[in-house]
């Protein structure tokens, strides 16, 4: 069946139900793999913008990692508050007005001259960014089933690391060739088109457009209950489906689910010391490779292009092995990904000079299991733990703890790097992810359940 904008399910036999569900699931997810990969145009350009502001401007480290801080505290800012209003408002209102606020300080940043407004800028371009996951989370979690989110949610977090590779590939090809000032206008048009092919494309919940909710749906599809009509509260008079309104439970409701359950900050402060060397890397990979290897600006973004495309393949291996081996329980392999991350990435800062082929090596196994942890704590875990009525919430919670931990090692690497050596630097990072993996330890067996809501 076609993906049609409006469906009337009283009149709908059950293969026609599930038929229509399966089309909108493939929309939905395919319009969110494209969306929230492109935010990262505006987002990731930064890192090969730096070499050329430390030359126009002779800015030093510590203040190039103070443009990242803003960034990542204004992010982290609005992850709390735009977590809260995805589950209010939706994903394609709230996103939207993300998209197009981003590529305009895109724009806006490209004329900066002044230090200061360049700090003001990019910090509005981090809140205007933390628009693009959360309310996604939700719109995924109102779609598919638990039993179903360890793929589909692993395939959904390869789109930002896809994202950030061809955003890296882009930027490192306009540095190369033009002024830093041009990696901010080719990625922010390109930012506007996505967020016009995502409004329209987008439906927030199957009620939208006249189908079950998800629990209706779950049931359907497991023979639980029949298509119409169906049993009991979820039948109307006359046999025909009753559709339920998929309700914002209220701030309060969403507020308490995040600070009062325990599994959530557990997961949220294993996060902020996971996004410490998450963006250790993506921050400061490009400058630690330019600078200490003597790389050139294109030989960096091919190099670092390897960290995200090899978490792409984490983020659907990891999410597929919650499933296949831990009964969709995700602190396991949260866990084996965070202690494999600290080794290898002791190995790469100490890999023999000029051993370029087993550095990229061990970047990709950086990659791979930085991005298989990041999209199972700020996407399963928020949906499994808050359930899909708070999961925007959830989202933005944790993930604004990690924009925290993201916010110091912009500008503490940085003055680390100008005070002592790159070798502080790294052991910063390997510590945040050794302090994450024994966090998520105590998670370790806790079951997973589909939440009836």
């Amino acid at each position: 069946m076609s993906t049609l904008t409006a469906y009337d399910a009283s009149k709908m036999t059950k293969p026609d139900i599930l038929s229509a569900w399966k089309s909108w699931q493939v929309r939905t997810f395919v319009t969110i793999w494209i969306t929230y990969g492109t935010f990262y145009l505006c987002r990731a350009n930064m890192s090969f913008a730096l070499p050329g502001l430390k030359t126009e401007f002779g800015y030093s480290n510590t203040l190039l990692g103070l443009l990242g801080t803003c960034l990542f505290i204004m992010y982290s800012i609005g992850q709390f508050i735009n977590g809260q209003l995805g589950d209010k408002y939706g994903a394609r209102k709230l996103v939207f007005v993300g998209m197009i606020a981003s590529a305009l300080l895109n724009i806006v940043f490209s004329f900066s001259t002044a230090f200061a407004f360049m700090m003001v800028v990019w910090g509005l371009n981090g809140y205007f960014q933390s628009m693009g996951w959360s309310p996604q989370v939700k719109t995924m979690a109102n779609w598919f089933t638990v039993a179903q989110r360890g793929k589909w949610m692993g395939l959904m977090g390869s789109c930002y690391q896809i994202g950030n590779a061809y955003s890296w590939l882009l930027a490192s090809f306009l540095a190369a060739h033009y002024s830093w000032r041009v990696l901010f206008w080719v990625p922010a048009i390109l930012l506007l088109i996505s967020s016009i092919h995502f409004v329209i494309r987008l439906r927030n919940a199957p009620e939208e457009i006249g189908l079950p909710p998800i629990e209706q749906l779950r049931k359907i599809a497991s023979g639980e209950a029949p298509a119409a009509p169906l049993p009991g509260p979820a039948s109307a008079p006359g046999g025909k489906v009753k559709m339920i309104e998929d309700k914002h439970m209220g701030f309060g409701y969403t507020i308490k689910v995040c600070l009062t359950n325990p599994r959530i900050w557990g997961v949220s402060i294993a996060f902020f010391c996971l996004d410490i060397i998450r963006y250790g890397f993506f921050y400061w990979a490009p400058v630690f490779l330019i600078e200490v290897q003597g790389a050139t600006i294109s030989g960096a973004g091919l190099s670092v292009a390897v960290l995200p495309i090899a978490g792409s393949c984490g983020s659907i291996v990891c999410g597929w092995a919650t499933g296949r081996f831990f009964n969709n329980r995700r602190a396991p392999v949260v866990c084996l990904c965070l202690f494999g991350l600290a080794i290898f990435s002791y190995l790469f800062y100490y890999a023999p000079p000029g051993a370029w082929l087993l550095s990229l090596f061990y970047l990709a196994l950086i990659g791979f299991f930085t991005y298989g942890a990041h999209v199972l704590m700020v996407g399963h875990a928020a949906q499994d733990f808050a359930g899909r009525k708070a999961a925007a919430s959830a989202a933005g919670f944790i993930d604004g703890f990690g924009y925290i931990g993201a916010a110091m090692t912009g500008i503490f690497t940085g003055w680390l790097v100008d005070n002592y050596s790159w070798t502080a630097g790294f052991w910063y990072w390997i510590i945040a992810a050794l302090v994450a993996g024994c966090i998520m330890l105590a998670l370790w067996r806790v079951p997973v359940v589909e939440l009836e809501e």
